[in-house]
C-alpha cells in the first residue's frame, strides 16, 4: 500500500508540471522497429544516437513505453518469456523454453544456472552518441534491497565513444538464507579513423553474483495445506541456514579490423583479429553440513570429507584469438577466411585417490586450433550468412550454421536458419572436484551431436517462430540418488549422457490485437519432445496473455499504461536446482505447473522518464499454494513493485 501512495505521489505532480511534448514515429531501417524520437530542435536526430552489437546490427537509443518495455523491465533487463523465476531477485531462473538455449561448438566453464545475469562478449553492447546519454534503472526488489543500473556513454569526437554502467541488486528474500547480491561492471570503447579504414570494440567486464542457498524448504505439505501459520515465508525449514554459492569473472575483450587498400571501392580487402581473456571462479560453502529436518538429521547432499566448513572452488581461465581475412565485392559479397586458437584451465587444488573408483586429476587443460569460412550477401530483399569452421588440432569440433532472409516489404520479413554442432563438453561434465563425496567425478564424454532448422516470420498479422532439434549424445545432470538415499531426504547429482536421439519441436506465435485504446497482446508456445527416457522435460504449453489500455493525459504530457498478464504454463516435470554444482538436473518425481499467475501494472511516461508500478502475483491467496519454481522452491507470492527508467541526453 506504501508503495502505491508513492506512485501517485511521484507521478501527478510530475504530470502537471511538465511541458507537452509531441511524440512521433521514426522512419527506421528495415528490421528495426523504433517509435521514439528526440524532437528537441537543438539536440540531434534519434539516428544519432546508436546502439551497436558485435556484429555490427544497429538500432538506437529508445525512450518510448511499449509493452514490450513492460516485458523487459525486470532483473535482467530483457523479456524473460519462457524463464521461470525463483522467489528472489537475483536467483536463477528454470527453462520453460529449451529453444532459449546457446550453443557453442567450444567447451565452456559450466555452473549454467549461475549463469543468467552473466554477461557473455556477444552481449555487450557499443555506442555512437551525438551528444552524452545517461540512463538510470531502478525497481524494488523483495523485502530489503534494491535493483539499480546506472549508464553513461559519451563520443569525446566523432570517431570514439566511450561507455560505462553497473549494475547492482541486492535483495533480502521472503524465505530463510535467501539473500541475494550481485554486481555487474561494464566498459567499452568503440572508435574508428577518420577515413573509416581502421575500426574497434573493445569492452572490459567484472562480475560477481552471490547467492544464500537454502536448498528449498523442507515441508512441501505445509506449504501446500495453506497453513495460516506460514504466511510468514520465514517460520517454513530450509535444508540449509549457512550456505552461499559465489560466481565472478574477469574479461578483456578487442574486436578490430583494418582495411587494406587505402580507398574504399568495389573491391576491398580487410585483416580482422579478435581477442577474448576471460577467467571465471565459482565457490560453493556450507558451513555446517547436516541438516535438521523437524526432528530428523539430514545430509543433504550425503557423506562428506568435512564435518564443517565446507568451502569447494573451481577455477577457469581461457584465451581465445581469431585472425582472419575479409573480401568484399560489392556484387558478389563477403568472403572471410579465419583460424583461431582456443587455450583454456580448468582446475583444482588438489588431486584425489580413491581406492574404489578412478583418480580425479586436479586440473583439466585444452588447446584447440580451428579453421574456417563465412560467406555474406546482402542485396535487395536479401541478406544471407553461411559459416563454416572445423577444428584441426585432435579435438573433433565443427559448426556449420547457414542463415537467410528476406524481406517482402517493410512489414513482413521471413528468416531460416540451419545449424549442425559438433560440440565440445562443458568443463564441469568432465572433472568436478567437492568435499561431498559423491560430488567428484572425471570422465571423458562424447562430443554432443546437435542439428537444428528455424523458420521465423513476422507480419502485421502474426510473429511466428518455429524450431526443430535433433540431439545426439545429449549431456544433462541427474538425479543419481538411490531409493534409501531419496527416502533419507539425500540429493545425489551426476552428469550423464544419452546414448539415444532426442527430437524437439516448438512453434511460438505472438498476435497483438488493437480495439481503440485497448489492446491484447498473446504469446503461445507449443513443444513436443520425442524420447525413449524422460530426458530432456518441458512444458507443453507456455502462454502469456496481456490485456492493457493507453492513453495520453493531461495535453499529452503524461502517456498512460495500465493492463493484467496472465503467464501459465502446463504441469511438466520440471528440473530441479542443486547449488553444489550450480546447475539443474532431470528429476521425474514431481511435477508442477498448471497455476495461473496474474500480474497487475500502471505505468506511465513524462518526457523521458518511464514510471513502473505492478503488483506481481496478486491471485496467489485466492488459487492455492501450488506455484513453484522447481519442484523444491516455491515461486513468487504477492508482490508490490515499483521502478523507473530516466534517460537524460544532454
Amino acid at each position: 500500500m506504501k508503495n502505491f501512495i508513492l506512485f501517485y505521489f511521484i507521478v501527478f505532480p510530475l504530470s502537471f508540471f511538465a511541458q507537452v511534448k509531441n511524440e512521433s514515429i521514426v522512419q527506421k531501417p528495415k528490421s528495426i522497429r523504433i517509435v521514439d524520437s528526440i524532437k528537441n530542435k537543438k539536440t540531434a536526430t534519434i539516428d544519432l544516437y546508436k546502439v551497436i552489437t558485435l556484429e555490427n546490427d544497429t538500432t538506437y537509443i529508445d525512450t518510448s513505453l511499449t509493452i514490450q518495455k513492460e516485458y523487459s523491465h525486470n532483473y535482467l533487463r530483457k523479456d524473460i518469456f519462457g524463464l521461470l523465476p525463483f522467489a528472489n531477485d537475483g536467483q536463477t531462473y528454470n527453462m520453460l523454453h529449451y529453444s532459449l538455449t546457446d550453443f557453442s561448438p567450444y567447451p565452456e566453464f559450466g555452473f549454467k544456472a549461475k549463469h543468467f545475469n552473466f554477461l557473455e562478449a556477444n552481449q555487450i553492447r557499443y555506442y555512437s552518441v551525438a551528444t552524452p546519454v545517461t540512463e538510470l534503472y531502478f525497481k524494488t526488489t523483495v523485502k530489503k534491497g534494491q535493483s539499480v543500473d546506472a549508464f553513461i556513454t559519451l563520443n569525446t569526437s566523432e570517431n570514439l565513444n566511450f561507455s560505462i554502467a553497473y549494475k547492482g541488486l541486492r535483495s533480502e528474500g521472503e524465505y530463510l538464507n535467501q539473500l541475494s547480491s550481485t554486481g555487474n561492471f561494464r566498459f567499452t570503447t568503440n572508435y574508428n579513423t577518420k577515413n573509416k579504414r581502421y575500426f574497434a570494440k573493445a569492452h572490459y567486464t567484472f562480475q560477481d553474483i552471490l547467492n544464500e542457498e537454502n536448498g528449498g524448504i523442507t515441508t512441501i505439505e505445509n506449504f501446500e495445506s495453506e497453513d495460516p501459520n506460514y504466511n510468514n515465508r520465514q517460520r517454513f525449514e530450509v535444508y540449509f541456514n549457512d550456505a552461499k554459492s559465489f560466481l565472478k569473472g574477469k574479461r578483456v575483450f578487442l574486436d578490430h579490423n583494418f582495411r587494406i587498400n587505402s580507398k574504399k571501392g568495389d573491391n576491398n580487402l580487410y585483416l580482422t583479429h579478435q581477442f577474448n581473456y576471460e577467467n571465471k571462479f565459482f565457490e560453493y560453502s556450507q558451513a555446517t553440513v547436516p541438516s535438521t529436518v523437524g526432528s530428523e538429521t539430514v545430509y543433504r547432499f550425503g557423506d562428506s570429507f568435512l564435518d564443517s566448513g565446507i568451502n569447494d572452488q573451481t577455477r577457469y581461465n581461457k584465451m581465445y584469438n581469431r585472425v582472419g581475412l575479409i573480401y568484399e565485392n560489392t556484387t558478389l559479397g563477403t568472403f572471410q577466411f579465419f583460424v583461431d586458437d582456443f587455450r583454456s584451465n580448468y582446475y583444482y587444488n588438489k588431486i584425489l585417490i580413491f581406492d574404489n573408483q578412478n583418480t580425479i586429476p586436479s586440473s583439466f587443460s585444452q588447446e584447440i586450433n580451428s579453421a574456417g569460412g563465412q560467406y555474406e550477401y546482402r542485396r535487395n530483399k536479401w541478406n544471407g550468412k553461411f559459416l563454416y569452421s572445423r577444428s584441426v588440432t585432435a579435438q573433433s569440433l565443427s559448426n556449420l550454421d547457414a542463415k537467410l532472409q528476406y524481406d517482402l516489404n517493410d512489414e513482413i520479413q521471413l528468416a531460416f536458419q540451419y545449424q549442425n554442432i559438433n560440440k565440445l563438453p562443458n568443463n564441469n561434465y568432465n572433472l568436478h572436484q567437492s568435499s561431498f563425496v559423491q560430488y567428484n567425478w572425471s570422465n571423458n564424454f562424447k562430443n554432443e551431436k546437435i542439428n537444428t532448422i528455424k523458420a521465423n516470420a513476422i507480419s502485421p498479422w502474426i510473429d511466428a517462430e518455429l524450431q526443430l532439434s535433433v540431439l545426439n549424445d545429449h549431456l544433462y545432470f541427474t538425479d543419481a540418488s538411490t531409493a534409501q538415499q531419496k527416502t533419507d531426504r539425500t540429493q545425489i547429482v551426476a552428469p550423464a549422457q544419452y546414448d539415444g536421439t532426442l527430437n524437439y519441436l516448438s512453434l511460438k506465435i505472438n498476435r497483438e490485437f488493437k480495439f481503440g485504446k485497448f489492446a491484447l497482446d498473446n504469446t503461445i508456445l507449443y513443444q513436443k519432445t520425442e524420447q525413449q527416457d524422460a530426458v530432456l522435460n518441458v512444458p507443453e504449453i507456455v502462454t502469456r496473455n496481456t490485456i492493457y489500455y493507453t492513453n495520453y493525459l493531461f495535453k499529452k504530457a503524461l502517456f498512460l499504461q495500465t493492463g493484467i498478464s496472465l503467464n501459465y504454463f502446463s504441469n511438466y516435470y520440471a528440473n530441479e536446482y542443486n547449488p553444489v554444482i550450480g546447475e539443474f538436473f532431470v528429476q521425474n518425481d514431481k511435477q508442477i505447473g498448471n497455476h495461473p499467475n496474474l500480474d497487475f501494472f500502471i505505468n506511465a511516461k513524462v518526457q523521458r522518464t518511464r514510471i513502473y508500478f505492478k503488483v506481481e502475483h496478486f491471485n496467489s491467496a485466492l488459487t492455492g499454494n501450488n506455484f513453484y519454481a522447481s519442484p523444491n522452491n516455491p515461486s513468487r507470492d504477492l508482490t508490490i513493485r515499483f521502478g523507473l527508467i530516466w534517460n537524460f541526453f544532454n
